[in-house]
């Protein structure tokens, strides 16, 4: 079978995030190219996001098998996430200047603003600068930098000097794990950018549902006494949520309903 570009390039992808690991030259024989047409596919599926290139060959990246796509995250735990994003709405004041991650649960909350103008916004999620780009009483500011289609955001070194510019009043943000006390994410692009807003912003929210409390991740960004305020459901166990607040930090339990 012949493949275009795109097509070839799509299965490839799909090939490391389904194996963990693909070495470059099986690559090359099952689609019947050059070792370097297969290197110059996977140095492009690696700018975007979706893998990252070693010695021989490529792995997936934890996001890409973990995550999956914007619309499969949206989906995920989508009615907690709602409650979430509402009761986090409650911390906003209009006149503000609301920083938001490429999080879904974040996501959420660009439907909680309608009355709570006017605000001005910065996010670097795609979806998010969508969403609020025709929203009355919304300033909206969008972190450019480089494009990452696997988490449909914009990401690394030029977001976060985008983020430095500014100064937030409230920073709404998710996280991929909590463990030990402690967030974590799957890819350095992502602390990089999470830790610039943490600096800009003068109140720090994180949102995170219970699953959140049952998963690890690589790269550590921040310990849970740097937020202001933790927004959790009512199923975190509760020995996280003492934990939590015997070490001072403010947490907002949703309850169901």
């Amino acid at each position: 079978m012949d493949f275009t570009r795109e097509q070839r390039q799509g299965e490839v992808r799909e090939r490391v995030v389904a194996s963990g690991f693909v070495r470059a030259a099986d690559l090359a024989d099952a689609f019947g190219v050059s070792l370097m047409t297969i290197h110059r596919d996977l140095d492009f599926l690696q700018a975007q996001g979706w893998l990252r290139k070693v010695r021989g060959g490529a792995t997936a990246l934890p996001s890409a098998q973990f995550h999956g796509s914007v619309a499969e995250r949206m989906s995920t735990m989508a009615a907690t996430k709602q409650r979430l994003a509402r009761a986090a709405a409650g911390l906003v004041v209009p006149g503000q200047t609301v920083l938001l991650d490429d999080s879904t649960t974040c996501l959420h909350l660009t439907r909680e603003f309608a009355g709570r103008t006017p605000l001005t916004v910065l996010t670097n999620s795609l979806p998010a600068i969508t969403a609020l780009a025709k929203e009355p009483g919304v300033s909206l500011i969008a972190l450019g930098g480089s494009y990452f289609p696997a988490y449909d955001a914009f990401m690394g070194l030029h977001t976060a000097d985008s983020v430095a510019a500014f100064r937030a009043d409230l920073l709404f943000m998710s996280t991929t794990a909590v463990t030990r006390g402690r967030c974590y994410h799957t890819s350095p692009e992502t602390v990089q950018v999470k830790r610039a807003m943490m600096t800009a912003a003068t109140r720090r929210v994180l949102l995170a549902d219970h699953t959140k409390f049952t998963r690890d991740g690589l790269y550590a960004l921040a310990p849970l006494t740097d937020f202001d305020v933790v927004v959790v459901d009512e199923a975190v166990a509760r020995d996280e949520v003492r934990a939590m607040r015997e070490k001072g930090v403010e947490v907002l339990v949703v309850e169901k309903g």
